[in-house]
C-alpha cells in the first residue's frame, strides 16, 4: 500500500478507536515497519495537523477527544510542492530524443507516482491545475547545451550577443556562474571580460556560444548572492536607489499581498499603499510600475519619476495621435 493509502488507513482507525490503539497492533494492521509507522504518525500529525495523543501507558495512540472532529484533506501538497512537481512533469513531457532519453520513462513514472500520493489519480490532478507560461522566448537547444555545460563544469566561454538595448550583436569572453529561470525564461549570470564585471545575459539573444582555452575566473558564493539578491528584478547588481510607489486603495487590494523583492518596506498610508524597493537598474522595474498606469505614483527616486512620467505622456500622445486620425 502506498503512503496515501497507508494514511487513510491510519486515519480511520485512529477515529474509530476509543481507546488507544497499541502501536504494534497499527503496525500490523497497515503492513508496515515500526520506522515507517512513526514516519507516517509525525506526518500526519505536523504536517497534517491530526490531533494525535500517544499513551504511554498503553503504548498506543488515539484522536484527543476534546479537539474538533478531524478529516484528511483530499491533496495533500502544498503549493510549492504541486507546482514543482506538475512543472516537471510538463517539463519532462517537452524533452526531446537525447543523451538523456532511457532514463526520462522511468523518472516520469516516479513523478507521477507522487501526484498520485494525494489520494487523486495523476491525471486528475494534472488536469485540475494548470500552468501558463507568460511571455515565454524560445532559445536555442544548441546553446542553452553550450551554456549549461560551462556553468557546470566552470569553463569560459566566447559568445556573440545581441542585446536588445543596443539591438547589435557582439562578441564577449564570459565566466559562466549561475543559470537562473526567471519570468519563464533563462539567464545565465557571468562574469564579463569585457565590462570586467558580473553582468546578466538572456541566454535568447546568445547567437553562438564555443568553449576557449583560457582560466576561468572564479566567483565566491556571497558575491554571487549579493549580486543575485540586492536589487529587483533580472537587471541584477548592488542597489544604487531606492523606488518609492504609491498605489491607490482600489490597486492596493493586490500589491498590498505581492513581494517585489526580500528587503522591499511596505505601509498604509491615508488609505494608500505606499511600496518601497532597491534597485540597480530601472529598466525592469519601469515596466512593471507602466502596467498599474494611474493606479501607482513614483515618489521617488526623482529621476525614475521623471521617466515613468515620460513614458506615460509618450503614451497619452500616442493616443491622441489615433484619435485624429
Amino acid at each position: 500500500m502506498n503512503r496515501a493509502d497507508r494514511l487513510f488507513h491510519l486515519h480511520g482507525l485512529l477515529r474509530a478507536a476509543r481507546h488507544p490503539v497499541h502501536f504494534d497492533t497499527l503496525r500490523e494492521r497497515l503492513e508496515v515497519s515500526a520506522a515507517t509507522l512513526k514516519r507516517d504518525i509525525r506526518y500526519l500529525r505536523d504536517h497534517m495537523g491530526a490531533p494525535i495523543l500517544y499513551d504511554r501507558q498503553y503504548n498506543g495512540y488515539r484522536y484527543d477527544p476534546h479537539a474538533p472532529e478531524f478529516e484528511l484533506p483530499g491533496i495533500w501538497f502544498n503549493d510549492t510542492e504541486l507546482h514543482a512537481l506538475l512543472a516537471m512533469e510538463q517539463l519532462l513531457d517537452a524533452v526531446q530524443p537525447g543523451l538523456i532519453g532511457t532514463s526520462i520513462g522511468p523518472l516520469k513514472t516516479k513523478v507521477r507516482k507522487l501526484l498520485g500520493e494525494g489520494g487523486q489519480h495523476a491525471d486528475l490532478v494534472a488536469s485540475r491545475v494548470s500552468l501558463q507560461p507568460m511571455a515565454l522566448r524560445r532559445g536555442n537547444d544548441a546553446i542553452f547545451g553550450q551554456v549549461s555545460g560551462a556553468t557546470f563544469n566552470a569553463r569560459p566561454l566566447s559568445v556573440t550577443y545581441h542585446g536588445r538595448e543596443r539591438d547589435t550583436p557582439g562578441d564577449r569572453t564570459i565566466h559562466p556562474y549561475r543559470l537562473v529561470h526567471y519570468r519563464d525564461n533563462w539567464y545565465v549570470i557571468a562574469y564579463c571580460d569585457k565590462a570586467q564585471d558580473l553582468r546578466t545575459f538572456a541566454l535568447d539573444r546568445i547567437r553562438q556560444a564555443q568553449p576557449v582555452s583560457l582560466d576561468f575566473r572564479a566567483c565566491d558564493d556571497r558575491t554571487l548572492a549579493h549580486h543575485l539578491g540586492a536589487s529587483f528584478g533580472i537587471f541584477t547588481g548592488a542597489a544604487r536607489e531606492w523606488a518609492v510607489l504609491r498605489f491607490t486603495a482600489e490597486r492596493a487590494r493586490w500589491v498590498a499581498d505581492e513581494s517585489w523583492h526580500p528587503d522591499q518596506i511596505g505601509r498604509w498610508e491615508a488609505g494608500a499603499f505606499e511600496l518601497q524597493v532597491p534597485y540597480s537598474d530601472p529598466r525592469e522595474l519601469v515596466m512593471d510600475i507602466l502596467k498599474y498606469g494611474p493606479d501607482v505614483e513614483v515618489i521617488a527616486p526623482e529621476a525614475l519619476r521623471k521617466m515613468v512620467g515620460e513614458r506615460l505622456h509618450a503614451a497619452a500622445r500616442r493616443y491622441s495621435e489615433d484619435s485624429a486620425h
